[in-house]
């Protein structure tokens, strides 16, 4: 009788689902051959992958051959039989090794196993891998991360890096953000301004904007987009590997770039005149008149040719209705229609296009915003905020994807330590994104058959760096891996941290670029009167975010943890016990954030001074103990330190309070830095 142990002790990735350890070895050297059917190219070609990585990672050149194996040595063999799909059976004895599955996949993911066992020790050269019998199958379907072009473009070359790394964890869904405010990426032949206009803009700030080309005199743009070609050779790429990429082309919002190219198709007064170098969410809107559907379905029937995935992914998500509000001819159409608001007007427009995917053999995707305008059940809905849209969905007879912020976006701090990259203020751990259950609770059992997997998402808005993006992505990618294909019941986070970190040991091996698995939390310096920004409290949370300074243009920049809508930062329980100044570095931002309505609730503190001040309070509502003027900072485009002496000898523990005060909301002041001082410093 076969059994599971608490944790794979072959060190697997995702953890099989039955693993029976067995006595003795399989020797693997370079005389080992790896055996595939004759005239099976699926088989070849995961052979071939397997060799690759053994080359690459334990420099063994393994042959791989066609037909019966080799007499003189024991071999890999991939065969053909039950279980069939994604699901395979390994078992690895002295007389040899074998994969067995009926289905493309589960040869492929065996293979992938085999790397995992050969490669469960470090070091290069031959390797024994202990006995074993695994039967193995995925919890879940889909098993996926989105990919976030838009924001910040990437190579062709990153995206087939990303992809390599999502197989080699089983990972089988890329949904690829192709377009959005700040970017139109894909070439569209019979609309050629989408990416002439939409993939380059100029990033905000000052500094961007005094960054000229000297060829053009011009700021400098940043950006790019994938030719039709580059996407078929991604697409092939990620076939191999057995990635169903997903597109994603977003309305009736996240529309900017698009409209800005084509300004017939929007709505509303107002036109962009270029994609935007804001975030949050936009008022451009798609108008929903028939040439604009013509132009979304010419622009959808040349991405189905692109990408011959069964999903399209639409997007519905934050689409601000100000501009069908405001404009007359949307109003009329919905009077036209009988449709009695935006939210109903909204469902019959992914409705429409939905019957345009289905009429080609597709099903439509959305967030699950494309519930609330109703939506027929063919739709698949995404469920991001939390996991109520996935119950709804399930409820209501839609296929749903778990992909819950905040705990599977990755653009989130893994820790709160200064060190960590730009992105989201929220503190995102490894272990939140393991233990977190996709499976809402109070389903049925067939309620349950319609979550059809999870999916992290990595946004790009705050990640500008291929650098940054590997170490925000993984290892938290890896626990969505197992979370999607390990049975609930093999999930062991002490186990999960040991092979997380041997998967990262692959990663190196191979020359591939790994994040830390233990990450550290909040560390405090050696000294106790020194504080950043990221070790002190923010004094609410509404929109935190770990920003980085828009100085210099190229080089290292400062990073700043700041609620974008009440700058406001508290020192708990300082000890002032003989300081008698602060010391204070501070940064400016530009204020690129479209907050919609909830701009205008951010409340200003006047300035004393025509250029504002940073001011120290016992408490945010206390006394006023240090005023720092902004005037010398004013200028500068990275960060100052400025100097004041405290108002009054103050001993003891005190909640030490930081505000600026400032007549407009651009640009958007920073705390970088505090340090306690125990003597008053010239000026």
């Amino acid at each position: 009788m076969l059994f599971a142990v608490p944790a794979s002790a072959s060190g697997l990735l995702p953890a099989p689902a039955v693993e029976q350890p067995r006595s003795g070895e399989f020797q693997l050297t370079g005389r080992t051959a790896i055996v595939v059917p004759a005239g099976d190219a699926q088989a070849l070609s995961s052979a071939r992958y397997l060799a690759d990585l053994l080359a690459r990672s334990r420099g063994l050149k393994l042959k791989v051959v066609e037909g019966a194996a080799p007499a003189n040595a024991p071999a890999i063999e991939l065969r053909r039989g039950s279980p069939g799909g994604e699901a395979y059976v390994l078992d690895a004895s002295p007389s040899g090794l074998t994969i067995q599955s009926d289905g493309d996949a589960g040869l492929f993911y065996g293979a992938v196993s085999v790397w995992q066992l050969a490669t469960a020790a470090p070091g290069k050269g031959p390797a024994a891998i202990p006995a074993v019998h695994v039967e193995d199958a995925p919890r879940f379907a889909w098993r996926g991360v989105l990919l976030d072009s838009a924001r910040n473009f990437r190579s062709p070359a990153f995206v087939e890096a990303f992809i390599d790394r999502m197989a080699r964890a089983k990972l089988n869904v890329l949904q690829w953000h192709l377009v959005d405010d700040q970017g139109w990426r894909l070439e569209i032949k019979k609309y050629p301004r989408l990416t002439e206009v939409g993939a380059l803009r100029v990033p905000a700030g000052p500094a961007a904007a005094a960054d000229l080309d000297p060829a053009t005199h011009q700021p400098r743009r940043v950006g790019g987009f994938y030719t039709q070609d580059q996407v078929r050779e991604i697409v092939a790429y990620a076939a191999a590997r057995h990635v169903t990429i997903v597109p994603e082309i977003e309305m009736p919002g996240h529309a900017t770039a698009a409209i800005a190219a084509y300004p017939q198709f929007g709505a509303g007064p107002e036109r962009p005149q270029g994609p935007s170098s804001d975030w949050g969410v936009h008022t451009s809107l798609y108008n929903v008149d028939d040439a604009t559907f013509g132009f979304l379905e010419d622009v959808l029937t040349e991405v189905m040719d692109l990408f011959p995935s069964r999903y399209i992914h639409v997007g519905g998500d934050e689409a601000a209705k100000a501009s069908w509000k405001a404009d007359p001819a949307v109003q009329a159409r919905m009077r036209a229609l009988w449709i009695g608001d935006e939210d109903a007007l909204q469902g019959w427009f992914i409705g429409r296009i939905e019957q345009f995917l289905k009429a080609h053999g597709r099903k439509l995707v959305g967030w699950d915003e494309i519930l609330q305008g109703g939506v027929s059940p063919g739709a698949t809905v995404m469920s991001w905020r939390g996991l109520d849209g996935a119950l709804v969905a399930a409820k209501l007879n839609h296929d749903a994807i778990v992909a819950a912020a905040p705990v599977y976006y990755f653009d989130n701090r893994q820790a709160g330590d200064p060190d960590q990259p730009p992105g989201r203020g929220k503190v995102v751990t490894l272990r939140d994104v393991y233990a977190y259950d996709p499976l809402p609770p109070g389903l049925t059992a067939l309620e349950q058959r319609h979550v059809l997997g999870v999916q992290g998402q990595v946004w790009s808005e705050h990640i500008r760096t291929d650098e940054r993006l590997w170490t925000m992505a993984f290892p938290r990618t890896l626990a969505i891996a197992e979370t999607g294909w390990s049975p609930a019941g093999r999930k062991d986070w002490s186990g999960f941290v040991a092979r997380a970190k041997l998967q990262s040991a692959r990663d190196r091996a191979l020359g591939e670029p790994s994040g830390p698995v233990e990450i550290p939390g909040l560390v405090f310096p050696a000294d106790e009167r020194v504080r950043t920004s990221q070790q002190l409290n923010l004094c609410s949370a509404k929109i935190a975010l770990n920003l980085e300074d828009d100085a210099p243009v190229r080089g290292p920049r400062a990073r700043f943890l700041v609620d974008i809508t009440n700058p406001c930062w508290i020192w708990p329980r300082a000890d002032l016990a003989g300081v008698t100044a602060i010391e204070a570095s501070v940064g400016q931002l530009p204020f690129n954030f479209q907050l919609g309505a909830d701009r205008d609730k951010i409340r200003l503190r006047p300035p004393v001074t025509p250029s504002g001040e940073l001011e120290v309070r016992d408490g945010c509502t206390g006394p006023l103990l240090a005023s720092l003027p902004l005037a010398a900072a004013l200028a500068s485009q990275g960060v100052t330190t400025l100097h004041a002496p405290l108002a009054a000898a103050t001993p003891g523990r005190h909640d030490l309070c930081f505000t600026f005060t400032q007549k407009t909301l651009d640009p958007l002041w920073v705390l970088d830095r505090v340090r306690l001082e125990a003597s008053p410093r010239g000026h």
